[in-house]
């Protein structure tokens, strides 16, 4: 074929072949440019039926006068040949081009790009009544000046064309084909929404989400299962952009966009800013630094010189720096540094002492390559207690230079400041952090005296502020007294530290925390704008994991998870965090491995227990899940998290009396401040049938900021009950509302 010529076109090499013919590229010896010839396959050339419907429908896309839609020129005809001339585009597929970006994938503001051309190429077919039938990534040109094109229109249906032969006949490529499609039953637009979604799936994850060994495995799969969530490929894919593409892929076509206007709508509003953090390449821990004073009370000063100098180090964007939390349990540990680089995943080791006598200071540091033990530097400092700021400095950067890391200017600022100026202030300080970590009413009542002092010397001081705010927040948080007094004083503080920073990372990390308490959406603002500036913080990650999840942003939770366990890996409570996305999508099992490595840290930890349980219970584990109540100590249990154990044991196994024992005043109102405990009470009342407390319980989660709705309308299996009830309809349909508000849908 190659060389011939047909009419007016030399035929001169040739593009690809499928079922719907062989593709050539050739020279239109009359207007003197290239073009790309269709050949149509034997059995629709040959088959008059065919041919009638197939010259019908490619007439009309022949009409089509759109940028992302590739020019058909002719219909023509030699000897027995049928062939279809169309404009050439120098580029490559679309599918070609996903896969040069191997084990990475296509940026996702790339993908929103190609996205919104396909969409108004297909908005423009479908706006003339044609629906292609046959959209997949190899039909989908991308040109070198990055401008998608539709391709193929060989399969095009047109609205009103006459019912031929072929009709009711399995057309196009199965793995992109709607249920409806594969039924053979007649397609319109909903079809190619579908196949839109496939293609968006497939260059987000680099995976079709329907795959088999062979075709009808691919074909059951379309009809009757769920595709994988994208999270399991790919990491910070913005909740907007996945709840577009589950929407695209419902089995049935009233679920999903009405037109694609309305997608190309939701397309346009998506953000293409992602959760995504940089990529250290060096990684380091720092040990807690040994008290080697004559006075054993000066620990609570070495541990807070670590704790500074993990937080100096945690601020170099090019070092992944584990959290205090992690490295505080490594106090006193017998491990060998090997060991510890190996189980934290880190390339370095800091370990020091602390030597303090009165107001004299000496410290020494050195830096260990966790691979080889080799020591990569060591140095002393010697001062007093008014050097400590310049000492701090010096250790951190010290290792910057050894590590050779190249600091922006900002860096260089953030390692030169001293938050709180006066040694003596200072001091105050780091022993109140310490009272702050016992977390008992007399300790936060010590901590309160110790930061008054440090305010007293140092005057108005931002982070004095925020450690008195988190004090007071810790009261409300922790139960010890669940005054309103307490959430509007920590609140206080968060305004006075912002009116003195109106950026400070201080200020709105509290503020955000004190906002959630109080049930106000703008708190996750705030704990977002101060992840911005801190991306190493645990606590405003497990935070946000934990409110990520309940909006239903699951693929930014899996992302803070995984930033999470990288720089805070031997913290319990952080895997009870990371539990989370995985139960609100149904994944039961994965949420069960991640409590259950919280609970066997710490078993005799009340939250820790509760939290396994209800793992267990909803992975319908109920043997395992009563188990863990089989203690002794549990009996006539007046612990909050053991009386909802309890609670829920019971309306499993419908004790009705024994259930209800547990719903005291005290109890209620300790749930209602709170969206999950919430949301367990509907649980069980659900379960013993009690669907009017159980809705209004359901209700009042929602209402302080539960809104997954996927997750109750489908995932929760101890909400059974409550499902075909015309109320949860109704809160449902409501809920759904305000759901698709927050994740950017229609």
């Amino acid at each position: 074929m190659i060389g011939k010529e047909i009419l007016h076109y030399r035929i001169l090499e040739k593009l690809g072949e499928g079922g719907m013919g062989v593709v050539y590229l050739a020279e239109d010896t009359r207007l003197e440019r290239k073009v790309a010839i269709k050949f149509l396959p034997p059995h629709i050339a040959g088959n008059v039926g065919e041919r009638q419907r197939f010259e019908i429908e490619a007439k009309a896309a022949a009409s089509l006068n759109h940028p992302n839609i590739a020019t058909i020129h002719a219909i023509e005809e030699a000897d027995d040949d049928v062939f279809i001339v169309m404009e050439y585009i120098d580029g490559q597929e679309l599918k070609d081009l996903v896969e040069t970006y191997h084990d990475t994938s296509l940026p996702i503001d790339d993908t929103k790009k190609y996205a919104i051309q396909i969409a108004e190429g297909l908005q423009a077919a479908h706006e003339k009544g044609i629906v292609h039938r046959d959209i997949k990534s190899s039909n989908i040109m991308i040109t070198e000046k990055g401008q998608a094109k539709i391709m193929d229109f060989g399969l095009a249906k047109v609205h009103g064309s006459p019912v031929l032969p072929s009709a009711g006949l399995i057309l196009g490529t199965i793995a992109y084909m709607s249920p409806e499609q594969l039924r053979g039953e007649d397609v319109d637009q909903s079809s190619d929404i579908w196949a839109f979604g496939v293609v968006l799936y497939e260059i987000l994850t680099g995976q079709l989400p329907f795959k088999g060994d062979y075709e009808q495995a691919v074909m059951y799969s379309i009809l009757n299962e769920e595709p994988p969530a994208m999270t399991a490929f790919r990491d910070g894919i913005p909740a907007e952009l996945v709840h577009l593409v589950q929407k695209t892929l419902e089995k049935k076509p009233d679920h999903r966009y009405r037109n694609m206007a309305a997608l190309l709508r939701d397309l346009k509003q998506l953000p293409t800013k992602i959760i995504a953090f940089p990529k250290s390449e060096k990684s380091i821990v720092v040990l807690p630094f040994e008290n080697i004073s004559p006075d054993s009370e000066n620990e609570y000063f070495s541990d807070g010189l670590t704790e500074e100098i993990i937080a100096d180090l945690s601020q170099i964007e090019a070092l992944s720096v584990i959290s205090r939390t992690s490295a505080m349990r490594l106090k006193g540990t017998q491990k060998d540094i090997r060991t510890i680089g190996s189980e934290l995943k880190v390339q370095h080791v800091l370990e020091g002492s602390v030597r303090k006598s009165g107001n004299d200071l000496r410290i020494t540091a050195q830096l260990i390559n966790a691979k080889t033990d080799r020591h990569l530097w060591a140095k002393k400092y010697s001062g007093t207690l008014n050097d400590v700021f310049e000492i701090q400095e010096k250790v951190a950067r010290s290792i910057v230079n050894a590590l050779k890391i190249k600091l922006a200017p900002e860096e260089h600022k953030k390692l030169a400041k001293h938050p709180i100026p006066d040694a003596r202030a200072y001091d105050y300080y780091f022993r109140a952090r310490q009272e702050i970590l016992k977390a008992t009413a007399e300790s936060l009542k010590n901590a309160i005296n110790l930061i008054q002092a440090s305010i007293d010397i140092a005057g108005e001081n931002i982070l004095l502020f925020a450690a008195r705010g988190y004090i007071h927040w810790m009261y409300f948080n922790a139960g010890i007294e669940s005054d309103e007094r307490h959430l509007s004083k920590a609140g206080s503080l968060a305004e006075k530290i912002l009116a003195l920073e109106p950026e400070s990372v201080h200020g709105y990390r509290l503020l955000g925390l004190v906002e959630i308490h109080r049930g106000n959406i703008k708190g996750i603002q705030h704990l977002e704008k101060a992840l911005q500036s801190d991306p190493n913080d645990p606590d405003t990650l497990g935070w946000l994991i934990v409110i990520y999840s309940m909006q239903g942003k699951v693929s930014e939770a899996h992302a803070l998870a995984k930033k999470l366990i990288t720089i805070d890996p031997l913290t319990p409570v952080n895997y009870l965090h990371t539990a989370w996305p995985f139960q609100v999508e149904g994944k039961f099992h994965e949420a069960l491995k991640a409590t259950k490595i919280a609970y066997k840290s710490e078993s005799n930890n009340s939250a820790f227990q509760f939290n396994y349980f209800h793992s267990l219970v909803l992975a319908k584990k109920y043997d395992q899940a009563f188990v863990l109540l089989n203690k002794p100590e549990n009996n006539a249990p007046t612990d909050f998290f053991l009386q909802l154990a309890y609670f829920l044991k019971f309306a499993i196994t419908k004790k009705k009396e024994k259930a209800l024992q547990f719903v005291t005043e005290t109890f209620k109102n300790t749930a209602k401040n709170d969206p999950d405990y919430s949301s367990i009470l509907a649980e069980g009342f659900a379960l013993l049938n009690q669907k009017s407390e159980a809705l209004y319980w359901l209700e009042n989660a929602i209402n302080r900021g539960f809104i997954n709705y996927p997750y109750f309308l489908k995932y929760n299996p101890l909400l059974e009950n409550l499902r075909l009830d015309a109320q949860f309809k109704q809160l449902m349909t409501n809920v759904k509302v305000k759901w698709e508000k927050v994740m950017g849908a229609a």
